[in-house]
C-alpha cells in the first residue's frame, strides 16, 4: 500500500509493504545481546495439571511461558518511568504511529580527546557520542525529519545481535551530546548500544535525566505532565540501510511498564512533488 504525506510542502510516499526492520529478533533458544550479564531471556512450555503446552510432547498446541528483562535482553523502548518513582507506562507514552526520522552513522570519540563532559567524570576507557560528532552528522539533515533520530555507531557488524557488552563496555552520550539532541526537538531517540549512559555511572543516569528533563538526582515527576519522549536501545541497522530521512514506526507490546521489547521499522521515502 502506498501512503502519501506532506512535510514542509514536499509530498512524500512510502510503501507500507516494505518495512526495514532495525530490531534484533529475540531468540529465546539462541544467541542474544546482553548487558550486565543479566540472565538470558528464556521460554518453556506451560504445564497445568495434565496439560502440556508443547506439541512435541503430546500437547494439542504450543503454549509457552516467557521470561525476559526488557532493558538487558535486546531491542527495547523505554519512557521516563525508567527513572521515576511515578510508575509511568510506555504503553501510554508512545502515541506517535508514524515518526519523521533521520538515520546517522557516527564513530564515537575517545572521551579524553574531547572537551565534552560527563557525570561522573570521564575516564581513559570511555568512548563518547559527542555534540561535535552529532552536529557534523546532522549538518545536512532534512529539518522536518528530526522528530526521530537513529544513531548507528561504527564499527557496525552482525556481532551487535549477540554481543556481550560486559566484555567490551559500549560508548554512550556526553552531556553536551544529549543536550544537543534535546535542542533539536527529538522525541524518539534510537541507538544501537544498550544505554544512552555509561554502563557503570554510580547510578546517576545523567543522559536519561537530561533527555527527559528530570532534575539530576531526582526521581520525582509531575504525574500529569511528564515527558512524552522515548528512548529505544539495542537496535541494529545493517550497513545496507543508508543514512538519511525515513518514516519510522515503533511497535511495542502493550505492557503497563516503563519499557517493552520493541520492533522499530523504517520506511524508505519517495519524493513525489513539491506542493
Amino acid at each position: 500500500m502506498q501512503v502519501e504525506f506532506v512535510i514542509n510542502k514536499i509530498k512524500y510516499s512510502i510503501d507500507s509493504g516494505h518495512p526495514i526492520d532495525i530490531s534484533i529478533p529475540l531468540d529465546f533458544k539462541g544467541e542474544q545481546p546482553n548487558i550486565y550479564n543479566a540472565e538470558k531471556a528464556s521460554s518453556k512450555a506451560c504445564e497445568i495439571g495434565s496439560f502440556i503446552g508443547d506439541t512435541r510432547r503430546g500437547g494439542s498446541c504450543n503454549f509457552e511461558e516467557y521470561r525476559l528483562i526488557a532493558h538487558c535482553n535486546g531491542t527495547h523502548t523505554e519512557c521516563a518511568g525508567h527513572i521515576t518513582d511515578e510508575r509511568i507506562s510506555i504503553q501510554k507514552v508512545l502515541k506517535d504511529a508514524f515518526i519523521p526520522t533521520t538515520l546517522i552513522t557516527i564513530e564515537p570519540e575517545k572521551a579524553l580527546d574531547t572537551p565534552d563532559s560527563y557525570d561522573p567524570k570521564k575516564n581513559e576507557s570511555d568512548r563518547l557520542i559527542t555534540c561535535r560528532i552529532l552536529k557534523d552528522a546532522l549538518e545536512s539533515a532534512e529539518p522536518g525529519f528530526l522528530e526521530g533520530l537513529v544513531i548507528r555507531t561504527i564499527p557496525n557488524d552482525n556481532s551487535k545481535k549477540s554481543r556481550k557488552y560486559m566484555d567490551t563496555l559500549p560508548p554512550f552520550l556526553s552531556k553536551e551530546g544529549v543536550e544537543f539532541i534535546v535542542k533539536l526537538g527529538v522525541k524518539h531517540l534510537l541507538l544501537d548500544i544498550p544505554s544512552v549512559d555509561r554502563a557503570f555511572d554510580e547510578g546517576k543516569l545523567s543522559a536519561h535525566h537530561i533527555y527527559w528533563n528530570i532534575e539530576q538526582g531526582s526521581h520525582s515527576v509531575d504525574s500529569g505532565n511528564y515527558s512524552p519522549k522515548t528512548i529505544t536501545e539495542m537496535v541494529y541497522a545493517g550497513n545496507e540501510v543508508m543514512d538519511g530521512p525515513y518514516l519510522l514506526n515503533i511497535q511495542i507490546a502493550p505492557f503497563v511498564s516503563d519499557a517493552s521489547p520493541s520492533r522499530p521499522v523504517l520506511f524508505q521515502l519517495t519524493i513525489n512533488n513539491k506542493q
